[in-house]
Protein backbone atom coordinates (compact mmCIF):
# COMPACT_ATOMS: atom_id res chain seq x y z
CA UNK A 1 0.00 0.00 0.00
CA UNK A 2 1.15 3.75 -0.43
CA UNK A 3 2.73 5.05 1.99
CA UNK A 4 5.42 8.35 3.36
CA UNK A 5 8.34 7.11 2.11
CA UNK A 6 11.24 6.74 4.80
CA UNK A 7 15.18 7.20 4.31
CA UNK A 8 17.19 5.18 6.71
CA UNK A 9 20.79 4.31 6.82
CA UNK A 10 22.01 5.67 3.67
CA UNK A 11 25.84 5.50 2.74
CA UNK A 12 27.07 8.48 2.78
CA UNK A 13 28.89 7.01 0.14
CA UNK A 14 26.28 9.00 -1.99
CA UNK A 15 27.93 12.03 -1.65
CA UNK A 16 31.13 11.11 -4.00
CA UNK A 17 28.82 10.29 -7.37
CA UNK A 18 28.96 12.90 -10.13
CA UNK A 19 26.24 14.68 -11.19
CA UNK A 20 27.62 15.89 -14.91
CA UNK A 21 26.91 19.38 -15.13
CA UNK A 22 24.67 20.38 -17.60
CA UNK A 23 24.98 17.29 -19.58
CA UNK A 24 22.26 16.35 -21.67
CA UNK A 25 21.17 13.16 -19.26
CA UNK A 26 19.69 10.97 -22.23
CA UNK A 27 22.02 11.68 -24.74
CA UNK A 28 24.87 9.82 -25.64
CA UNK A 29 27.62 10.82 -23.54
CA UNK A 30 31.99 9.98 -23.59
CA UNK A 31 32.70 7.49 -21.41
CA UNK A 32 32.98 8.71 -17.74
CA UNK A 33 35.38 6.95 -15.64
CA UNK A 34 34.14 5.28 -12.86
CA UNK A 35 34.24 6.92 -9.51
CA UNK A 36 36.12 5.24 -6.51
CA UNK A 37 34.81 2.50 -5.46
CA UNK A 38 33.15 1.73 -8.39
CA UNK A 39 34.01 -1.12 -11.42
CA UNK A 40 32.76 -0.62 -14.85
CA UNK A 41 33.25 -3.16 -17.70
CA UNK A 42 31.35 -1.37 -20.71
CA UNK A 43 29.89 -3.01 -24.23
CA UNK A 44 28.85 -6.43 -22.76
CA UNK A 45 27.33 -8.76 -25.09
CA UNK A 46 23.59 -10.21 -23.17
CA UNK A 47 21.98 -10.35 -26.24
CA UNK A 48 22.17 -13.38 -29.28
CA UNK A 49 24.81 -13.11 -30.79
CA UNK A 50 23.63 -11.57 -34.27
CA UNK A 51 22.41 -8.40 -32.06
CA UNK A 52 24.26 -5.38 -31.64
CA UNK A 53 23.00 -3.60 -28.50
CA UNK A 54 25.41 -4.20 -26.03
CA UNK A 55 25.01 -3.68 -22.08
CA UNK A 56 27.49 -1.48 -19.75
CA UNK A 57 28.37 -3.44 -15.76
CA UNK A 58 28.52 -1.13 -12.49
CA UNK A 59 30.21 -3.58 -9.88
CA UNK A 60 30.81 -2.35 -6.15
CA UNK A 61 35.12 -2.40 -6.01
CA UNK A 62 36.61 -4.95 -3.54
CA UNK A 63 34.37 -7.38 -1.97
CA UNK A 64 35.22 -10.27 -0.48
CA UNK A 65 34.61 -13.61 -2.50
CA UNK A 66 31.34 -14.78 0.06
CA UNK A 67 29.35 -11.98 -0.85
CA UNK A 68 26.26 -11.89 -2.93
CA UNK A 69 25.01 -8.45 -4.28
CA UNK A 70 21.47 -7.81 -4.86
CA UNK A 71 21.80 -6.36 -8.89
CA UNK A 72 19.44 -3.65 -10.77
CA UNK A 73 18.58 -3.73 -14.02
CA UNK A 74 19.04 0.13 -15.99
CA UNK A 75 16.90 0.97 -18.92
CA UNK A 76 17.64 4.00 -20.63
CA UNK A 77 14.72 6.80 -21.71
CA UNK A 78 14.17 8.03 -25.35
CA UNK A 79 10.82 7.63 -26.77
CA UNK A 80 11.62 4.32 -27.22
CA UNK A 81 13.76 5.17 -30.51
CA UNK A 82 16.66 6.71 -29.12
CA UNK A 83 18.90 7.05 -26.19
CA UNK A 84 21.80 5.47 -24.88
CA UNK A 85 23.40 3.01 -22.07
CA UNK A 86 25.97 5.19 -20.98
CA UNK A 87 23.78 8.36 -20.98
CA UNK A 88 24.24 10.83 -17.72
CA UNK A 89 21.35 9.91 -16.17
CA UNK A 90 22.12 5.86 -16.44
CA UNK A 91 25.74 6.86 -15.32
CA UNK A 92 24.42 8.20 -12.56
CA UNK A 93 21.96 5.74 -11.41
CA UNK A 94 24.86 2.52 -11.77
CA UNK A 95 27.62 4.70 -9.99
CA UNK A 96 24.72 5.47 -7.25
CA UNK A 97 23.93 2.27 -6.86
CA UNK A 98 27.47 0.30 -7.13
CA UNK A 99 28.61 2.49 -4.28
CA UNK A 100 25.67 1.31 -2.21
CA UNK A 101 26.49 -2.72 -3.04
CA UNK A 102 24.28 -3.29 -6.06
CA UNK A 103 25.62 -5.20 -9.34
CA UNK A 104 23.65 -3.24 -12.18
CA UNK A 105 23.44 -3.46 -15.90
CA UNK A 106 22.39 -0.83 -17.90
CA UNK A 107 21.51 -2.26 -21.31
CA UNK A 108 20.64 -0.83 -25.29
CA UNK A 109 17.62 -2.21 -26.45
CA UNK A 110 15.84 -2.41 -29.62
CA UNK A 111 14.85 0.86 -31.23
CA UNK A 112 12.23 1.60 -33.02
CA UNK A 113 12.28 3.50 -36.25
CA UNK A 114 9.61 4.82 -38.87
CA UNK A 115 9.53 1.55 -40.54
CA UNK A 116 10.57 -0.35 -37.51
CA UNK A 117 8.38 -0.84 -34.87
CA UNK A 118 10.00 -2.45 -31.29
CA UNK A 119 6.74 -3.86 -29.49
CA UNK A 120 6.90 -5.94 -27.51
CA UNK A 121 11.10 -6.75 -28.67
CA UNK A 122 12.09 -3.49 -26.63
CA UNK A 123 10.28 -5.27 -23.27
CA UNK A 124 11.61 -9.06 -24.63
CA UNK A 125 15.27 -7.31 -24.11
CA UNK A 126 14.70 -6.36 -20.53
CA UNK A 127 13.21 -9.51 -19.58
CA UNK A 128 16.18 -11.07 -21.67
CA UNK A 129 19.00 -8.86 -19.27
CA UNK A 130 17.42 -9.81 -16.17
CA UNK A 131 17.83 -13.23 -17.36
CA UNK A 132 21.34 -12.85 -17.91
CA UNK A 133 21.96 -11.57 -14.58
CA UNK A 134 20.64 -14.86 -13.29
CA UNK A 135 22.69 -16.73 -15.64
CA UNK A 136 26.10 -15.05 -14.65
CA UNK A 137 25.09 -14.76 -10.92
CA UNK A 138 27.80 -16.90 -9.81
CA UNK A 139 30.33 -15.39 -11.79
CA UNK A 140 29.45 -11.56 -10.65
CA UNK A 141 28.33 -12.64 -7.42
CA UNK A 142 24.67 -11.74 -7.29
CA UNK A 143 22.40 -13.03 -5.27
CA UNK A 144 19.75 -14.36 -7.80
CA UNK A 145 16.91 -13.94 -5.76
CA UNK A 146 17.19 -10.35 -5.53
CA UNK A 147 17.12 -8.04 -8.84
CA UNK A 148 16.07 -4.93 -9.36
CA UNK A 149 14.91 -2.80 -12.03
CA UNK A 150 14.78 1.08 -12.85
CA UNK A 151 14.48 3.61 -15.61
CA UNK A 152 13.47 7.13 -16.75
CA UNK A 153 10.72 8.04 -18.97
CA UNK A 154 10.37 5.75 -21.98
CA UNK A 155 12.71 3.50 -19.77
CA UNK A 156 10.57 4.02 -16.65
CA UNK A 157 7.76 2.65 -18.65
CA UNK A 158 9.48 -0.70 -19.68
CA UNK A 159 11.16 -0.80 -16.09
CA UNK A 160 7.07 -0.87 -15.13
CA UNK A 161 6.53 -3.14 -17.46
CA UNK A 162 9.06 -5.50 -16.27
CA UNK A 163 8.02 -5.56 -12.65
CA UNK A 164 4.44 -5.47 -13.46
CA UNK A 165 4.38 -8.25 -15.62
CA UNK A 166 4.47 -11.85 -15.40
CA UNK A 167 4.80 -15.34 -17.44
CA UNK A 168 0.59 -15.05 -17.30
CA UNK A 169 0.95 -12.09 -19.37
CA UNK A 170 2.14 -13.61 -22.37
CA UNK A 171 5.22 -11.24 -22.15
CA UNK A 172 8.29 -12.94 -21.63
CA UNK A 173 10.44 -14.20 -24.28
CA UNK A 174 10.50 -17.92 -25.34
CA UNK A 175 14.26 -17.30 -26.04
CA UNK A 176 17.33 -17.02 -25.01
CA UNK A 177 17.06 -18.99 -21.56
CA UNK A 178 13.19 -19.52 -21.66
CA UNK A 179 14.36 -21.63 -18.43
CA UNK A 180 15.78 -18.76 -16.47
CA UNK A 181 12.98 -16.72 -14.80
CA UNK A 182 12.87 -13.13 -15.73
CA UNK A 183 10.74 -11.74 -12.75
CA UNK A 184 12.17 -8.83 -10.77
CA UNK A 185 11.60 -8.46 -7.23
CA UNK A 186 10.87 -4.38 -7.47
CA UNK A 187 10.89 -1.32 -9.74
CA UNK A 188 11.09 2.16 -9.71
CA UNK A 189 9.91 4.21 -12.75
CA UNK A 190 11.06 7.56 -12.79
CA UNK A 191 8.14 9.56 -15.13
CA UNK A 192 7.25 7.08 -17.15
CA UNK A 193 3.61 6.89 -18.48
CA UNK A 194 1.08 4.21 -16.77
CA UNK A 195 -1.24 4.46 -19.50
CA UNK A 196 -1.01 4.39 -23.33
CA UNK A 197 -4.26 4.12 -24.48
CA UNK A 198 -4.23 7.99 -25.66
CA UNK A 199 -1.76 9.97 -27.21
CA UNK A 200 -0.07 10.76 -30.22
CA UNK A 201 0.41 7.43 -32.14
CA UNK A 202 3.66 5.31 -31.40
CA UNK A 203 6.98 4.60 -33.50
CA UNK A 204 7.21 1.50 -31.45
CA UNK A 205 3.90 -0.08 -32.32
CA UNK A 206 4.09 0.79 -35.49
CA UNK A 207 0.25 1.05 -36.09
CA UNK A 208 -2.16 4.16 -35.28
CA UNK A 209 -4.37 3.89 -32.02
CA UNK A 210 -7.51 3.80 -34.41
CA UNK A 211 -6.33 0.69 -36.05
CA UNK A 212 -4.51 -0.88 -33.52
CA UNK A 213 -6.39 -0.12 -29.99
CA UNK A 214 -5.22 -4.04 -28.24
CA UNK A 215 -1.69 -2.86 -28.91
CA UNK A 216 -1.35 0.36 -26.83
CA UNK A 217 -3.67 -1.32 -23.82
CA UNK A 218 -1.09 -4.14 -24.07
CA UNK A 219 1.88 -1.62 -23.70
CA UNK A 220 0.04 -0.04 -21.07
CA UNK A 221 1.29 -0.63 -17.73
CA UNK A 222 -1.84 0.32 -15.98
CA UNK A 223 -3.44 -2.92 -17.73
CA UNK A 224 -0.91 -5.33 -15.39
CA UNK A 225 -1.51 -4.18 -12.07
CA UNK A 226 -2.42 -7.38 -9.74
CA UNK A 227 -2.08 -7.23 -5.90
CA UNK A 228 0.29 -9.68 -5.94
CA UNK A 229 2.75 -7.44 -8.07
CA UNK A 230 6.35 -7.10 -6.89
CA UNK A 231 6.72 -3.50 -5.53
CA UNK A 232 6.99 -0.12 -7.75
CA UNK A 233 8.22 3.19 -6.81
CA UNK A 234 7.17 6.03 -8.88
CA UNK A 235 8.88 8.95 -9.26
CA UNK A 236 7.80 12.23 -10.94
CA UNK A 237 7.64 15.99 -11.12
CA UNK A 238 5.38 18.23 -11.15
CA UNK A 239 6.56 20.69 -13.95
CA UNK A 240 6.47 17.67 -16.17
CA UNK A 241 5.42 19.21 -19.69
CA UNK A 242 6.20 15.59 -21.78
CA UNK A 243 4.57 12.79 -19.15
CA UNK A 244 2.23 14.18 -17.30
CA UNK A 245 2.37 14.37 -13.73
CA UNK A 246 -1.25 12.53 -13.67
CA UNK A 247 0.44 9.32 -15.15
CA UNK A 248 2.15 8.75 -12.52
CA UNK A 249 -0.92 9.82 -10.06
CA UNK A 250 -3.08 6.95 -12.18
CA UNK A 251 -1.06 4.55 -12.12
CA UNK A 252 -0.88 4.88 -8.06
CA UNK A 253 -4.27 5.06 -7.92
CA UNK A 254 -4.84 1.65 -9.70
CA UNK A 255 -2.25 -0.11 -7.32
CA UNK A 256 -3.62 1.42 -4.00
CA UNK A 257 -7.03 0.48 -5.35
CA UNK A 258 -6.06 -3.23 -5.46
CA UNK A 259 -3.65 -2.95 -2.43
CA UNK A 260 -0.59 -3.81 -4.92
CA UNK A 261 2.68 -2.29 -2.76
CA UNK A 262 3.91 0.91 -4.47
CA UNK A 263 5.69 4.14 -3.07
CA UNK A 264 4.13 7.84 -5.06
CA UNK A 265 6.74 10.47 -4.83
CA UNK A 266 5.62 14.00 -7.01
CA UNK A 267 8.79 15.93 -6.75
CA UNK A 268 7.76 19.68 -7.13
CA UNK A 269 9.13 21.80 -9.77
CA UNK A 270 10.87 18.85 -11.09
CA UNK A 271 10.98 18.61 -15.08
CA UNK A 272 10.63 15.62 -17.25
CA UNK A 273 14.07 14.06 -17.60
CA UNK A 274 16.13 14.14 -14.37
CA UNK A 275 18.49 12.13 -12.53
CA UNK A 276 18.66 11.21 -9.28
CA UNK A 277 20.06 14.42 -8.63
CA UNK A 278 17.69 16.83 -10.05
CA UNK A 279 18.00 20.56 -8.53
CA UNK A 280 14.62 20.37 -6.74
CA UNK A 281 15.55 17.57 -4.26
CA UNK A 282 18.40 14.83 -3.88
CA UNK A 283 16.64 11.47 -5.00
CA UNK A 284 19.71 9.21 -4.59
CA UNK A 285 18.45 8.13 -0.78
CA UNK A 286 14.96 7.29 -1.81
CA UNK A 287 16.39 5.11 -4.30
CA UNK A 288 18.81 3.01 -2.66
CA UNK A 289 16.15 3.00 0.25
CA UNK A 290 13.52 1.53 -1.91
CA UNK A 291 15.88 -0.94 -3.17
CA UNK A 292 17.73 -1.63 0.42
CA UNK A 293 14.03 -2.29 1.65
CA UNK A 294 13.23 -5.21 -0.98
CA UNK A 295 16.44 -6.32 -2.07
CA UNK A 296 18.71 -6.27 1.10
CA UNK A 297 16.40 -8.57 3.49
CA UNK A 298 18.86 -8.57 6.43
CA UNK A 299 18.37 -4.92 6.69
Amino acid sequence: MQRRIRIVGVLALLMGVPTAPGQDIEAPAKAQPAPDGVLIERNIAYLPGDRAEKADLYLPAKRVKDVRSPAVLIIHGGGWTKGDKGAGREFNIGSTLALNGYVCLSINYALATKDKPTWPQNLHDCKTAVRWLRKNAERLQIDPDHIGAIGGSAGGHLAAMTTLTGPDDGLDPAEPDGKISCKVQCGVNMYGPGDLTEGPDLETIGKSRKAAPELYKAFSPINYVDKNDPPLLILHGTADKIVPVKQAEMLADAMKKVGARHELLIIEGAPHTFSLQPKERDLRPVAVGFFDKYLKPSK
